[in-house]
């Protein structure tokens, strides 16, 4: 099953978690300090939050989850000959998971990113450029 992902920058980890726990009536799959993650049914959604108070209140970034490394290339050769520029990350740990994933952004500069959660990690991982919090699942 394939579904959207929206990662949201929030000031307050735990008030975050109690409002969307309430809003989509489950609680998160991934909680750590800091971060939590929601795999919502109903509307197939992975929800991801991530305590920034810098940027709190902005969207960090949007992806699709898929199933396999296979469906990653796939969108890869897929999103390369629409001529969108495609950076693509192997075997990187991010938001506490290893993942394989390719990363396009939109005409108005949102990271979108196609990736696949090949194992749950201990650490949070490093972003994606040294200049951006993008990171995550």
């Amino acid at each position: 099953m394939s579904r959207v992902q929206l990662a949201l920058n929030v000031s307050n980890i735990d008030a975050a978690v109690d409002f969307y726990a309430k809003l989509f009536g489950t609680q998160p799959t991934k909680r750590r300090p800091g971060y939590a993650n929601f795999a919502i049914t109903e509307p197939p959604l992975k929800l991801v939050l991530m305590e920034n108070l810098a940027t709190a209140g902005t969207l960090n970034h949007l992806g699709v989850e898929v199933e396999s490394t296979e469906q990653v290339t796939q969108a890869s050769d897929r999103l390369k000959q629409a001529d969108l520029a495609v950076t693509a990350e192997d075997q990187t740990t991010c938001c506490y998971a290893l993942q394989d994933k390719v990363w396009i952004q939109d005409p108005d500069g949102a990271d979108w990113e196609v990736y696949v959660v090949l194992e749950d990690s201990d650490t949070f991982g490093a972003s994606r450029t040294a200049t951006s919090q993008v990171c995550c699942s």
